[in-house]
């Protein structure tokens, strides 16, 4: 029941305090699961700037644009010359556009969770009913799922404008589904690396030219190494440089397992033998970046 209190102020004014008590929920508990998904909507949508202020969305729609204008031209192309194949293979785009996926990864990794870490909310987070675990997955899960959003876009109108162009439909159908399996495989990795490295600082400008230097450092020196083997004839040391970048690690996989032409130096990709030591490397990185950000947020929660 409310109870009313009367005031009288220095001034002689009167002043009532409605005092109306505590009262108990009794709405639905929606628990954790409804938690954990709306952390993981939330997340997604801010990847891509939605719910945001419009200079948050500039950046990600503009590369979301970025990626899918090429394909577009090359269906165009296609279209009009009547071409009995489209100029690049599904499994290939990717890699041709990895410096937009890189530039991607760099500018949201760090924005999904930095603003936490830099404000201390993470603990309020934890308090009910998310745990670590919960928060890991749902952050995992949104940048992976906007990474491929961003990289299967541009295969998705591959797909259609080759079927307009009326090229084999089994052909193209293989291939989009082998482009899908490759971009998948590289939304994961580069999701899980983006978070780790970004989790580290709560900086976010930190943040970004971290995760921009291990990308692009670890590709240009990888790349590097593979031409002077290529050059020097230690053509088996080419798919053994190649563990050691997330992109690199894609082509030789997808060359070994998807049928792709690798980007190798000479064209020379992992055998299925190397190409099963690839499969160990990218789902090692993908367990160790998770069991990283686990650790992590289990020290930021305390």
């Amino acid at each position: 029941m409310a109870v009313e209190h009367s005031v009288t102020t220095p001034s002689g004014d009167q002043t009532r305090i409605h005092n109306i008590g505590y009262r108990n929920y009794d709405g639905p508990r929606l628990g954790r699961s409804y938690a954990r998904r709306s952390l993981y909507s939330q997340s997604l949508r801010g990847a891509y700037g939605l719910g945001r202020s419009v200079k948050s969305k500039v950046l990600p729609m503009l590369l979301f644009v970025v990626m899918c204008v090429p394909a577009a031209i090359m269906v165009a192309v296609a279209v009009a010359t009547k071409a009995g194949k489209l100029p690049v293979d599904y499994t290939e785009y990717a890699l041709f556009m990895q410096a937009v996926i890189s530039l991607y990864v760099a500018s949201q990794a760090p924005q999904s969770v930095s603003r936490d870490l830099r404000f201390k909310t993470v603990p309020l987070y934890f308090s009910r009913p998310i745990e670590t675990a919960d928060y890991v997955r749902a952050k995992f899960a949104a940048l992976a799922s906007a990474l491929f959003l961003l990289t299967a876009a541009p295969l998705l109108v591959l797909y259609v404008g080759a079927l307009l162009a009326k090229l084999d439909f089994a052909d193209q159908t293989k291939g989009f589904a082998q482009g899908l399996v490759s971009v998948t495989l590289l939304s994961l990795l580069l999701a899980g690396l983006g978070l780790v490295i970004a989790a580290v600082t709560p900086r976010r400008g930190f943040g970004i030219a971290a995760v921009i230097a291990v990308l692009t450092i670890s590709y240009g020196a990888v790349s590097t190494l593979q031409a002077i083997a290529d050059a020097q004839g230690s053509t088996s040391a080419i798919p053994w440089i190649g563990l050691f970048s997330p992109i690199t690690l894609i082509d030789g996989l997808q060359t070994a397992f998807l049928g792709a032409t690798s980007a190798f130096p000479g064209g020379v990709g992992p055998s299925h033998g190397e190409g099963v030591v690839y499969v160990l490397v990218a789902l090692g990185l993908i367990a160790a970046s998770y069991g990283l950000l686990m650790r992590r947020y289990r020290k930021v929660g305390l």
